[in-house]
């Protein structure tokens, strides 16, 4: 019942638009149903322990009282201890009925403590490695190779021999049809996932060798979906970096197109994200993703598909200061837009876990057809032929 409460609490305005509130109230009811029959049994049960508990101590007291009497009358027991042994089975009594709740409410507390117990219990896959390293040559150099990736419980690869080479000042993109495993290759760097064959060198040492803290201290991650934290802008974008200055956090929601729409609110800097985001638009929070990694300033930046909500102006304005800001860095970019890369270094095509082609854009162009069908379907001919 929760669940489905929360689903239809979160999901209101998509079952509004496709008009399913008899649909989501039938699912509801149905749920509803089952658990008022069940809790039903189980108040009937209960509704007879109290009758039957008051019934026995009814009982006991009238044959403790027929007993006693006789013994009064002879004069082997006083009333005082008549009262006294008449509290004292009340109490013994009550307390067994209060014992028989416990049934009820033990089945509900197992049920919770056991899923509580398998998170606990939960095994991490990915472990920091004995002897770990912290840093590497300071090559600023990333290279993937021969990687091979393959789901846990996948039977599949879904990548297959990937190899690129990256140094300090490059801009990696990635290119290719929903599901040609874009996001899942940036996803192995920060170590995400292991890979099932080949390597990734981060300044030249295989990053299955790297303290994770030290790893992932090296990179800036905006991720497809953005998230932010309850708290203010501030807060949000310190994610980053807890110590950053406030002319840090001013500089990266420049740099991240972010500063003017900050500067229109009531409270600035200081203004309260609510969770998930919900008070800004997506476009603003994808902005404010891009601020809280580049405060950070790490030594590579991947974007997975960050610029999806920006207007082709914030975009262009975007791209142009962040080439700027990431000169020291390794730049990787996921893109559904050709627009958002091509003055990448370098655009990797991918098609179904596969390395097709890479080069810059005018040579795709020229040399790869689905490259090509990708920008033919975002741009005009005369673009095109530029």
């Amino acid at each position: 019942m929760n669940r489905i409460t929360r689903e239809n609490l979160t999901g209101v305005r998509v079952i509004r638009a496709f008009r399913k509130d008899r649909y989501e109230t039938q699912r509801f009811s149905e749920a509803n149903e089952d658990y008022a029959a069940n809790a039903k049994k189980l108040f009937k049960l209960m509704s007879v322990t109290q009758p039957a508990f008051f019934l026995l101590l009814n009982i006991g007291v009238v044959v403790v009282f027929i007993l006693s009497s006789r013994m009064v009358d002879v004069g082997t027991l006083q009333v005082g201890k008549l009262v006294a042994f008449q509290e004292y089975m009340f109490h013994a009594m009550f307390s067994m009925m209060l014992f028989s709740m416990v049934f009820v409410m033990y089945p509900r507390a197992e049920i919770s403590a056991r899923r509580i117990q398998e998170l606990l219990e939960e095994e991490p896959v990915i472990k920091d490695p004995e002897n770990a390293v912290t840093h590497g040559d300071e090559s600023g150099t990333l290279e993937f190779d021969n990687v091979t990736f393959k789901y846990p419980d996948g039977e599949v690869p879904v990548l297959h021999d990937i190899s690129f080479c990256a140094k300090k000042g490059d801009t990696v993109a990635f290119i290719g049809s929903t599901g040609s495993g874009k996001s899942t290759l940036i996803n192995l760097i920060p170590r995400f996932y292991d890979i099932s064959e080949g390597s990734i060198k981060v300044d030249g040492v295989d990053i299955r060798k790297y303290d994770l803290m030290a790893l992932r201290e090296k990179i800036g991650f905006i991720p497809q979906k953005s998230l932010l934290f309850s708290g203010s802008i501030n807060e949000n974008i310190r994610y980053g970096k807890h110590d950053a200055l406030q002319f840090e956090v001013e500089h990266s929601a420049k740099v991240a197109q972010a500063y003017d729409f900050i500067l229109d609110k009531p409270n600035q800097f200081d203004e309260t994200i609510e969770e998930g985001g919900s008070n800004i638009s997506g476009g603003q929070k994808q902005r404010l993703s891009i601020a809280r990694a580049v405060v950070r300033k790490p030594d590579i930046y991947i974007f997975d598909d960050s610029f999806s909500a920006l207007d082709f102006k914030t975009d262009a304005k975007l791209r142009k200061r962040l080439k700027s800001e990431t000169t020291d860095a390794i730049t990787l970019i996921v893109a559904q837009r050709v627009s958002s890369i091509m003055d990448a270094t370098k655009i990797i095509v991918l098609n179904e876990g596969k390395v097709v082609d890479m080069g810059t854009h005018e040579q795709l162009l020229r040399n790869c057809d689905i490259y090509y069908e990708i920008a033919a379907s975002q741009m005009s001919k005369e673009e095109l032929e530029r």
